[in-house]
């Protein structure tokens, strides 16, 4: 069996076990660098040891952008100009890519060559897109940025606070070459000391990070250890075992030891010093219809009725009241969203009808005189994929139709999405930013596949409105736009619209200030060590 590698940075006999230590599972992490930190672990990485222009506020609620290595941007009245103006004393980590191994000031110039680096097509970046709208940039002197759109986007700052935006400097970037991402340098609260790939990152405290006084973190988690556990299982005997201080999420087969009938948590872990916290996710779950389907794509009350078959409330049963049913592609707490009633929502009389309707009564195809059969793609075939689809073909026989599934690799799946050689997929979108665009995105004709819009709707009026909305200089008109753009999504049903997710955490009490948010990312800056474990 191989040995993990171990990347073990200059600075990582610092790290003292004794020390105050933060530790929680994570997903494998691919890279450390910012312009490829494409997932979740990624992220949350990448922004302990990098910092991006702007960041997002981690307790306000709606969401909103605080400065990070910039104040907030100055805007144009032609909404095309941002000028940003560097905050005092932001300094890259100490490493002997610089002279005498002391880590400089960083300048406007180093955030110039970060964004360029971006979007150099020669470095293939995953998160080149945020630059998508970008026709320049440039430094007007040590502490000023400035950037110029293509055109109006209302949505540009959120980009910005984003870690592929993340801030590094040139001289660690040319002294380790492609070994960069695994020996990463920014000015971030944390630094890298030890990386066991697909097993254990360990992270230091940058002591002299410049934020350290301004949130006023009474006594921040001097190392960060996160150990790469996939198992459920093990993760949760892990955690009741101390040695993990946080659970990020919570298995369905151990739901009824956590929760009581009450909702709340169970009384033997609260008394040990347990918490529960529990707030929605910015994420829709989806079965998304391959439109240029001669019998899905053309017949919109066949998907209006696979709408109304959908047994929401069963299905939040079923995931131990988890989720909340979808009404829509846009989730709550978003700004654009409607609050509308969704009208197809569940109803399994309306769905009948509306299969008549669709030229299938009773769910019966006419051409054959027997079930109209709809294949559905899956991207796992473990117990959990099976149990939903199970669960799914048990509504769909209520009305007579017979889903049959379709399990695949996740690579084949996601291949067979992109390349339009699917009837039915399930898929979900993780919001990146709480505005209706980055939702309604997904159903622009521009997008279609191998684009976001996987499943090739085309609507010459929702583009219209949707164009109407990016364009709009007043929020207000914005908002009226981006509403009728959602009522023809809602009756055109180009997707099953499953659930809205919610988050659920266990943390144990010597972990101070942890909340719930839908952008982790670099947020163990705001912990801190507080009452010890029972």
């Amino acid at each position: 069996m191989r040995k993990p590698t171990l990347v073990l940075l200059a600075f990582s006999a610092a790290a003292c076990v004794s020390a105050a230590t933060y530790r929680r599972a994570i997903e494998r992490v691919a890279s450390m660098d910012p312009i490829n930190s494409s997932s979740v672990p990624d992220s949350r990485c990448n922004h302990l040891v990098y910092e991006s222009m702007l960041e997002v506020d981690y307790l306000a609620r709606p969401y909103k952008l605080t400065p990070g290595t910039c104040e907030l941007p100055e805007i144009s009245k032609d909404r095309l100009v941002y000028t940003f103006r560097m905050r005092d004393g932001i300094r890259f980590h100490d490493d002997p890519c610089f002279p005498g191994g002391k880590g400089r000031l960083a300048t406007a110039h180093d955030i110039v060559y970060s964004l360029d680096r971006l979007r150099d097509p020669a470095n293939a970046a995953t998160g080149m897109w945020i630059m998508d709208y970008v026709a320049d940039v440039k430094a007007t002197d040590g502490k000023t940025v400035v950037i110029v759109l293509k055109k109006p986007f209302h949505v540009f700052p959120w980009l910005m606070a984003m870690t592929y935006a993340g801030v590094v400097p040139r001289e660690a970037v040319e002294a380790y070459g492609a070994k960069f991402s695994q020996h990463p340098i920014g000015t971030g609260p944390y630094r890298l000391a030890e990386w066991w790939r697909n097993y254990r990152m360990v992270f230091t405290r940058n002591e002299q990070w410049h934020g350290w006084k301004r949130i006023g973190n009474p006594a921040p988690f001097d190392r960060l250890e996160f150990v790469v556990v996939s198992d459920p299982s093990t993760q949760w005997l892990m955690f009741l075992g101390h040695e993990l201080d946080v659970l990020g999420g919570i298995d369905r087969n151990n739901w009824d030891a956590v929760v009581d009938r009450n909702g709340g948590l169970a009384p033997e872990l609260a008394a040990k010093g347990v918490k529960l916290l529990t707030a929605p996710i910015m994420q829709v779950m989806y079965v998304g219809f391959n439109m240029d389907d001669p019998l899905l794509g053309k017949n919109k009350k066949l998907r209006q009725a696979l709408n109304c078959a959908f047994d929401a409330p069963a299905w939040k049963r079923f995931l131990n009241d988890r989720v909340e049913p979808a009404d829509g592609p846009i989730p709550r707490g978003v700004d654009g969203r409607i609050e509308t009633p969704f009208q197809y929502a569940f109803d399994v009389e309306k769905a009948k009808r509306l299969l008549e309707e669709a030229g299938f009564p009773g769910g019966i195809d006419p051409k054959t005189g027997k079930r109209l059969e709809l294949p559905i793609a899956l991207g796992r075939a473990d117990q959990g994929a099976r149990e939903e689809v199970e669960l799914l073909q048990g509504f769909y026989d209520r009305v007579g139709i017979r889903l049959v599934p379709q399990f695949m690799t996740w690579a084949a799946y996601l291949k067979a999405v992109s390349d339009g050689h699917t009837t039915m997929f399930l898929l979900g979108w993780v919001g990146d930013y709480p505005d209706a665009e980055n939702f309604l995105q997904l159903f622009h004709s521009k997008n279609c596949s191998p684009g976001a819009n996987h499943g090739n709707y085309r609507n010459p009026e929702f583009d219209r409105l949707y164009d109407e909305a990016m364009a709009a200089e007043k929020p207000e008109a914005r908002r009226a736009a981006w509403a009728k753009a959602q009522d023809i999504i809602r009756e055109d049903c180009p997707w099953i619209f499953l659930y809205f997710s919610k988050s659920f955490s266990l943390v144990w009490n010597n972990v101070g200030n942890f909340h719930l948010t839908d952008f982790p990312y670099g947020i163990e800056k705001h912990l801190y060590q507080a009452s010890p474990k029972k």
